[in-house]
């Protein structure tokens, strides 16, 4: 288990405990992905912690829930959690298919919108952006637009380009 202490009666101490916790500055909760095929988590921040789960998807999405040093809590589809080290890891957003049949990959971001492929269960595509209920995404040799909805890898309501 790994534990922060914080004195009590400091008046900085929850800050300091903030600080620990963000060490990028960039925003916490992230989506990420995975970088490599062989990729241990761990239960604590550093080698000397256990190991839970070796990941063998490269490009699987997780979400970074806490930083600390070089180490980056995150979180998978499945909602398990546990510390990898960040060279691990990698901006390039993904998703994964979360739908039980397969997904509609369609021209443009409208419902009534040509269907250009479908992709099966599972499958990791490459997240170009989003907007509203859509993502443009790149699936093999396609590159179209999935309903959100469809997708784990993405906040609701986020947008980017």
């Amino acid at each position: 288990m790994f534990v922060f202490l914080i004195p009590a009666g400091q008046p900085r101490a929850q800050e300091a405990a903030n600080d620990a916790f963000q060490v990028t500055g960039l925003p916490i909760p992230r989506f990420v992905s995975l970088s490599s095929n062989k990729i241990f988590m761990r239960t604590g921040p550093g080698r000397k912690y256990p190991i839970l789960w070796q990941y063998q998807r490269k490009g699987l999405p997780v979400e970074v829930v806490m930083e600390f040093d070089v180490w980056r809590k995150i979180r998978d589809v499945d909602g398990d959690q546990g510390w990898v080290h960040q060279s691990l890891l990698s901006g390039r957003r993904t998703a994964i298919v979360r739908n039980g049949d397969m997904v509609a990959v369609k021209r443009s971001p409208e419902n009534g919108a040509r269907i250009m492929a479908y992709v099966e269960p599972n499958a990791i595509v490459g997240l170009n952006s989003c907007q509203a209920g859509y993502c443009n995404v790149q699936a093999g040799a396609y590159t179209g637009w999935i309903e959100r909805k469809f997708i784990w890898g993405v906040y609701p309501q986020e947008e980017f380009n």
